[in-house]
């Protein structure tokens, strides 16, 4: 790749996950369309770690993610598997056979209102298969060259091309006002595919049809049923075949990220595949993110909370097995079976119950506890990143994110810090209980979306001084000297970016009144204006709150009645592997119990 960006791969792995990848990507993608000029530097964070460059049978430059996505059958709605883009409609025209032909059509399903409006808006599909773009003035009389179509790569460039900004790629500054994206309706949204605006490569999408996404019956719901999926020579050669693709066209590949279901067989499928690239592929970083949807009820479902907690069980010792890093992420408060209320955000208004709010959070965090590996300038490579947070085997960590940052544009970063006393800054997102009392090891954390002009005190001279962090002469001490100061004893590694999270359309309306369109938090009356983007603080913690939490997870494994669960063994799992998975659960919950920190 170009400028020696070090290349990430990234895999989805469920229905869930591709919701909190859809969001995930439309950031990628909202960040890649703000206006640029070629005189100024490269951004903070290099797009080339996550995407790639490719061209269509027409000769179009595409811009896509660099993504393998597994999902069941039924789960893409109006998305198609293939596409068209790179698909040469004058030779499909061409049949050889002679004979009679019997065409059976399946029921297309209608796109939503936003996709129908955000397609009208880029263009339209002409007949020789190119998409033309409708042509939007540049300010100089030009207009912008054709670009992809949905379905797949999204035609564009790599950071300093100026190509129109629907493709994945920096736009060009212009002077004719930008329409209003459209805004989906949380009614709308039934699957990750009908708020996706960024278009896939042909080798993403890889479908599991020997099971349903709809429907009582072909669920995929236990551990071992997602094992055996890629045990089935179609499923694995047509991941490996994708695999190969992706990674041998990189130059600098750093590794894989992985966002997995925990909650249903798709856990089963994440094991399998870390096993598979820690094989194939040793030496490069494997991150993964085990993703859980909102609380769930024993009551009123009790197979699904037994289920999801042996999942989740099962997922976390496999996965952690081969992987270099594994972290779960939900906004429940707890992986047990006794429901807990869902995490809470000062400055946000969401609904647990709709993977279309929860996903958004969950993909806002992820976008910035990633950020060291996705740095233009001094990148912590995922190995690295790793290997600062696991040592004595502790691979699991934690996460936690303030969203947004509450910062009042009177105040400063030390302001702020200050104001939160000893407590910790950020919402756990683990659900690994309240973060409180416990022990933190090791820490990574990223602080974005902060003008420079706040990263400082500017107390007039002859103040006094509130704190030491108002005596810091910049933005990255002021938070290195609060790390150190909230906890003494553990290797921090820490991050301070201008660069904001993008929360416009169609990222969902979660945000109070009292926040400006920059995500600040308002002095004075509400302004009425969307709110665009935030600044987020984002940490991975190894944290002994792990201790309790996996060795709560074994306990309430002990006294459930397998034999009202025998459907969950007659998926593939045996008597002998609970048993052995209630023991390096044990081991496991071990290694965050006392010890010291990195620094003594």
């Amino acid at each position: 790749m170009a400028g020696g960006a070090r290349e990430v791969l990234t895999l989805q792995l469920g229905h869930f996950a591709g919701f909190v990848g859809a969001h995930w990507w439309n950031q990628q993608d909202a960040a890649l369309r703000e206006p640029t000029d070629a005189s100024e530097p490269p951004g903070e964070l290099c797009p080339d770690v996550l995407y790639r460059t490719g061209r269509t049978l027409h000769g179009q430059e595409t811009y896509t993610p660099r993504l393998i996505l597994m999902d069941l059958k039924g789960s893409l709605n109006s998305l198609q598997q293939e596409g068209g883009l790179y698909r040469d409609t004058q030779l499909d025209a061409a049949i050889a056979w002679q004979g009679k032909l019997t065409t059976h059509k399946e029921e297309v399903h209608p796109k939503t209102p936003y996709l129908q409006n955000l397609l009208s808006a880029e263009g339209v599909l002409s007949s020789d298969g190119i998409w033309r773009v409708t042509s939007i003035p540049s300010g100089k009389g030009e207009t912008c060259p054709d670009t992809a179509g949905r379905g797949l790569g999204r035609a564009g460039t790599r950071r300093k091309v100026h190509f129109l900004c629907l493709s994945s790629g920096p736009a060009p500054r212009t002077t004719a006002p930008t329409p209003k994206p459209p805004v989906p309706t949380e009614g709308s949204i039934r699957v990750w595919s009908d708020f996706l605006r960024v278009h896939l490569h042909p080798r993403s999408i890889c479908m599991i049809q020997k099971y349903n996404h709809d429907g009582e019956a072909g669920r995929l719901e236990a551990f071992g049923q997602g094992e055996s999926v890629l045990k089935e020579p179609r499923y694995l050669e047509e991941l490996e075949d994708r695999l190969h693709f992706y990674v041998e066209e990189c130059d600098y590949l750093q590794g894989f990220q992985i966002l997995c279901d925990l909650h249903d067989g798709f856990s089963g499928v994440g094991a399998k595949a870390s096993e598979l690239l820690h094989d194939e592929y040793s030496g490069r970083g494997i991150v993964t993110w085990g993703l859980l949807p909102g609380p769930c009820s024993l009551r009123q479902e009790p197979q699904k909370n037994v289920y999801r907690l042996l999942n989740t069980a099962f997922g976390l010792v496999h996965l952690s097995a081969h992987s270099s890093l594994v972290c779960p992420l939900s906004l429940g408060g707890s992986l047990g079976l006794r429901p807990e209320p869902p995490v809470h955000f000062p400055h946000l208004h969401y609904d647990a119950t709709l993977p279309f709010h929860c996903s958004a959070i969950l993909a806002t965090a992820l976008d910035t506890v990633t950020v060291p590996y996705r740095l233009h300038s001094s990148p912590v490579s995922m190995v690295h990143l790793a290997d600062m947070l696991n040592f004595s085997g502790k691979k699991v960590v934690t996460a936690g994110a303030t969203i947004p940052f509450p910062l009042v544009p009177s105040q400063s970063l030390p302001d702020t810090l200050v104001q939160f006393g000893g407590a910790a800054p950020w919402t756990p997102l683990s659900a690994c209980g309240d973060p409180s009392e416990t022990r933190c090891f090791a820490q990574s954390v990223v602080l974005r979306g902060l003008d420079r002009v706040y990263h400082t005190s500017q107390l007039p001279p002859g103040t006094p001084v509130p704190s030491v962090l108002h005596t810091c002469p910049t933005g990255e001490e002021v938070l290195a000297q609060y790390l150190q100061q909230q906890q003494p004893r553990v290797r921090s590694s820490s991050h301070l970016l201008l660069t904001p999270c993008k929360v416009g359309p169609p990222y969902p309306h979660l945000f109070s009144s009292s926040l400006s369109q920059q995500g600040l938090v308002l002095d004075g009356p509400p302004t009425g204006a969307a709110v665009e983007s935030i600044p987020v603080l984002g940490a991975l913690c190894s944290s002994s709150s792990l201790n309790r939490t996996l060795g709560d997870v074994a306990e309430e494994l002990t006294k459930l009645d397998l034999r009202r669960w025998a459907s969950f063994l007659d998926a593939g799992v045996e008597q002998g592997d609970l048993e052995e998975l209630l023991q390096e659960l044990r081991s496991l919950a071990q290694c965050y119990q006392g010890g010291d920190s990195l620094v003594d």
